[in-house]
């Protein structure tokens, strides 16, 4: 007959439970990033294993293979680092969860990617290398190969230390560097890249300006009315058919050229069409839905909750349909060149390398986009619907004003560009605001400048990292770039 335990045993029993309870959640918690690892190098696997179908594993297939594993590699960090830009702002206003955010994001950047992505790319990015450099198929297989690695590890490594940085930027940089190691210095057209380093700087401050102006006009024309209710009536579905307006020129210049050719004033008219029409829809559902609702802020964030969503939902298409051929650009040009033993400057993509850019996408998303979307929605300023509405506006704005200078933008400099300006405009009114105060009661500093330093909206420290990353990409991603084609010749020897 066994005997029941005693007080003492119970207490005994209870203390080597909870150290075994708690071992299981340290263990869990320290395996956990080790999943996403691991299910991102399983889909690696399964990008080289399933192009191993279509070229078998020879020499030439081998090289094909070792491409799109590297594709699905940089694929991954797209959907980590560059998709944080369009679902962050939309996460940090709260009008979307994280997990319903990156399910959005997810389908739209998969539907823009296989409906809207190029099925022709350009195998020397922007120009930059003088196709006479790199004359040799093996000499641009190599140049091809060691841009897309290179890009893909600084986008890696820029996601790890938490930048977003533009992965166009890093191909560029890649393609620089290996032919710079290809053919030298001659080899390199200098004017295109003098282009792309301006709208290094153009197109965060072009976009940052546009934020901070639209902020403040909702801040005048709504905010700081008496009646905001009143004043939200007659302003927002204007600004909701902007917006329409805006992206349906976005999507039209840079989502669509798959289906369609549209020059900027036929894009523009489009999008003059359709911001009316919206407009005369969402006036009445404006009126309805503000029925009731207090005269406060809180109000008038509802209103903009949903032309948010939407707006995030477009830019992920967008952003599938341009950013999807950083990953598999390369890796066609590589398989033309492979296939036919000559390279071309214009590729076709085949449908089998468009999938594993887009699943690459959703699944890098998936497995580690979160702490990027974190850094731009919540770390480098505090959002809501109103400041978020203004960065996905102003988006789209400086990418049409963009393509009309000729300017090659990034989506990544663009709207963290954006996150910074509504955040430095919200500093300089602060401190307006403050001034005057003072001014009423006699020139009294209300808040000592030490305290006013500590109160600044936009993190220093992230401003500081974002834009260091920025500065260094190109070169950094052309000196891995030049290192690994060297290397890679040395092994295909």
């Amino acid at each position: 007959m066994s005997r029941k335990p005693q007080g003492s045993q119970w207490k005994t029993l209870d203390t080597d439970l909870n150290r075994i309870s708690q071992l299981e959640l340290g263990t869990a918690y320290v395996s956990r990033p080790l999943v996403g690892l691991g299910l991102g190098l399983a889909f690696m696997v399964l990008a080289g294993l399933g192009t191993s179908v279509f070229f078998g594993v020879g020499n030439a297939g081998l090289v094909v293979i070792v491409a799109a594993v590297f594709g699905a590699y940089m694929a991954l960090n797209i959907g980590a680092n560059d998709v944080a830009n369009n679902m962050g702002p939309v996460v940090g206003a709260k009008a979307l969860t994280m997990s319903g955010a990156i399910l959005m994001a997810a389908l739209c950047e998969t539907a823009g990617a296989l409906l809207a992505g190029g099925d022709v790319v350009s195998t020397i990015s922007q120009d930059i290398i003088d196709p006479a450099a790199v004359a040799s198929s093996g000499s641009f297989v190599r140049a091809m190969m060691a841009a897309l690695i290179s890009a893909a590890l600084w986008v890696n490594l820029a996601t790890w230390i938490g930048a977003p940085v533009s992965t166009t930027h890093s191909v560029v940089g890649g393609v620089m560097g290996a032919g710079i190691a290809a053919a030298g210095l001659i080899a390199i057209n200098w004017p295109s890249m003098g282009l792309i380093a301006a709208s290094w700087v153009i197109s965060p401050v072009l976009a940052g300006v546009f934020a901070a102006l639209f902020l403040a006009f909702i801040n005048a024309r709504i905010i700081y009315r008496a009646d905001k209710i009143a004043a939200a009536r007659v302003w927002v579905p204007v600004l909701v058919g902007v917006m329409a307006g805006a992206f349906t020129s976005y999507l039209a210049l840079k989502g669509l050229k798959r289906v369609i050719g549209i020059d900027m004033t036929s894009a523009l008219l489009i999008g003059a069409v359709v911001g009316v029409i919206v407009y005369a829809v969402s006036k009445p559902r404006i009126r309805r839905q503000s029925e009731g609702m207090e005269n406060r802020n809180k109000s008038i964030k509802a209103l903009f909750s949903l032309p948010l969503v939407f707006s995030a939902a477009l830019l992920s298409f967008a952003h599938g349909a341009n950013d999807v051929a950083n990953a598999v650009g390369p890796v066609a040009a590589i398989v033309h060149a492979t296939e036919f033993g000559v390279f071309a400057q214009k590729v076709t993509i085949p449908l089998w390398v468009m999938v594993i850019g887009a699943l690459g996408i959703s699944f890098g998303l998936f497995l580690f986009g979160p702490k990027l979307i974190r850094m731009v929605g919540s770390q480098i300023t505090k959002l809501n619907p109103m400041r978020a509405y203004c960065v996905a506006l102003s988006a789209a704005v400086t990418v049409i004003v963009a393509s009309w200078l000729g300017l090659p933008v990034s989506s990544t400099h663009i709207a963290v560009g954006g996150v910074f300006g509504v955040g430095f405009y919200r500093e300089w009114y602060m401190e307006r605001r403050l001034r005057r105060s003072g001014e009423a009661v006699g020139d009294v500093k209300l808040i000592a400048k030490e305290e006013r330093r500590r109160r600044k909206l936009v993190r220093r420290s992230h401003f500081m990292t974002i834009v260091a990353a920025w500065v260094i990409t190109v070169p950094a991603a052309a000196l891995m770039s030049g290192v690994i084609y060297g290397v890679l010749g040395l092994m295909m020897a």
